[in-house]
């Protein structure tokens, strides 16, 4: 398999995929197609766009056995794009017990000529207990050593197989599942059992386990079974995931679930279609109501596959412009459990690995957690790092003008108090030495001073440490702080000692007044 990253934000990338029939481009929504009794015709996921889909390896055995060895899965469901096969380990999860063990669906999965295989596993779910959840680990390792052992010698289409990652919330189990998949040589790993946490609206615990699974896996692509939600999508793309699959759009469609943009809605509880799909853009909510069964199925799931792949399509974008991090921000505040997962990404030091360290955009601070964002926690090293051989220094509010060594206040600055080492200071991204205020992102941010909060040093953290750090990297016998309202916060509520400190408030004039 190639795996070829051409964009990344975050750990979200965009790339391709090379299976025998034909390579794909991720981040991919995989939607899910019944072998069987599939009811949106295939003929239109091909013309909306879905380069890829899944179906059930076992349910295709029960059905078809020898005349799906014989004609192959991809005419079996009549698709001739890559299609993933799942092993049936979902069945386990809902039905507690299958009937062929992991090397005759292994077996199968090759005969049928899918191009890319999962093994046999046994979903941990969520809620189970450790003793439990390790025993569900440790079958789903053996099942993948025995697909391996027999795959070596028999995947002459070189299909890709993809390792399941089993432990659910218990994340010592996610490492140790995903550690020795990896080691086994898997090209690729799927993250499983997250549907009971997305129903539970756990997104917290999700996000954890995809950060346990990339702590030890990188490079590899890394799919996500389950997640067909337009909230889910873009949490999952930022932290790591390349695939998804889900049958959502179906099954929603069939509890009367209307997706958008910040989650679903009963379609009879809504007053206005606001999606401009084709679905939508023909029909008012009365007269999609009043379809009769099967018609009203059918549209509804067309709509939500126009929502997926048009949420696909917009995290796609906010990667190419390096603003994945605002777009999860974004979406995050649709629901407080979202924004509870999005808070931990100030945990996930992984995050700044795939951030570019330029981008051609300025990034937004709007609220305190963006003081974490990987271009402010890279920046700040630097700025940490700065040593200066000046003992009086100056620190002034960061300009509207950037960087701040060409703005007016500077130059002024510079002239009056030229043995002075000069700073500004940024709430996010802490205090910035003149000298190299051109580096990303000082002078390429954009911050609505007016909704800091400024009630306490508490809510920047960040900034505190970096004041600190930076003052007793050299004495100084001579301290101006220009304090905007901000800073006197900050200055009211920190221990400073120094000789000849001096607090000036901020004006319009007080580089006259100094």
């Amino acid at each position: 398999m190639l795996f070829e990253v051409r964009y990344s934000d975050l750990a979200g990338r965009i790339g391709k995929i090379k299976t025998p029939s034909g390579t794909f481009e991720t981040p991919a929504f995989i939607p899910v197609i019944h072998p069987v009794s599939q009811s949106v015709d295939i003929g239109f996921l091909k013309k909306l766009g879905f380069e890829a889909v899944i179906t059930n390896a076992y349910i295709t055995l029960k059905k078809y056995g020898d005349i799906a060895r014989e004609k192959g899965i991809h005419k079996i469901i009549n698709f001739d794009g890559p299609i993933m096969t799942d092993s049936g380990g979902y069945q386990v999860l809902e039905y507690g017990s299958i009937e062929p063990e992991a090397s005759y669906i292994a077996q199968f999965e090759n005969d049928i000529r899918s191009d890319i295989c999962v093994p046999l596993d046994k979903p941990t779910g969520y809620g189970l207990r450790y003793d439990v959840a390790e025993r569900y680990v440790n079958e789903t390792i053996k099942n993948s050593q025995e697909t391996l052992n027999l795959i070596k010698s028999n995947n002459d289409r070189n299909s890709v197989w993809v390792g399941p990652v089993q432990g659910a919330e218990h994340l010592d189990l996610v490492k140790r599942s995903a550690g020795q998949l990896d080691e086994m040589g898997y090209e690729m790993l799927a993250l499983g059992s997250p549907v009971q946490l997305l129903e539970s609206y756990e997104f917290a615990i999700l996000a954890d386990m995809i950060a346990a699974l990339k702590s030890k896996v990188m490079s590899k692509p890394i799919h996500l079974f389950g997640a067909g939600h337009p909230l889910t999508i873009p949490l999952a793309v930022a932290l790591g995931c390349d695939t998804f699959d889900s049958a959502s759009y179906i099954l929603y469609a069939r509890d009367n679930r209307y997706m958008h943009a910040n989650g679903t809605s009963r379609l009879d509880k809504l007053s206005y279609l606001s999606c401009q799909c084709p679905i939508c853009i023909n029909m008012t909510v009365k007269e999609f109501v009043k379809l009769e069964y099967e018609e009203r199925i059918d549209k509804l799931a067309k709509h939500n596959l126009y929502v997926l792949r048009g949420e696909v399509l917009s995290v796609k974008q906010a990667i190419m412009e390096g603003r994945l991090w605002e777009y999860v921000g974004q979406k995050a505040r649709a629901h407080p459990k979202l924004m509870e997962a999005f808070k931990l990404f100030l945990n996930y030091k992984y995050l700044e690995d795939g951030t570019p360290v330029f981008k051609k955009k300025a990034i937004f601070f709007m609220e305190t957690i963006d003081q974490y964002r990987p271009e402010a926690s890279r920046i700040r090293k630097i700025f940490d790092s700065f040593r200066t051989n000046k003992k009086k220094i100056i620190l002034f509010p960061d300009t509207q003008v950037s960087p701040f060594y060409s703005s007016h206040e500077y130059h002024k600055l510079a002239s009056k108090f030229s043995d002075y080492q000069i700073c500004a200071y940024n709430p996010f991204i802490g205090i910035i030495p003149a000298e190299i205020s051109d580096i990303y992102p000082a002078a390429h941010n954009l911050i609505s001073k007016k909704k800091l909060n400024i009630n306490s040093v508490k809510d920047y953290p960040t900034f505190v440490s970096s004041f600190e750090k930076f003052l007793s990297h050299s004495y100084f016998d001579d301290v101006i702080v220009v304090a905007d309202e901000f800073m006197q916060g900050i200055v009211h509520q920190t221990n400073l000692e120094f000789k000849n400190l001096r607090i000036i408030e901020y004006n319009d004039e007080v580089i006259e007044q100094i």
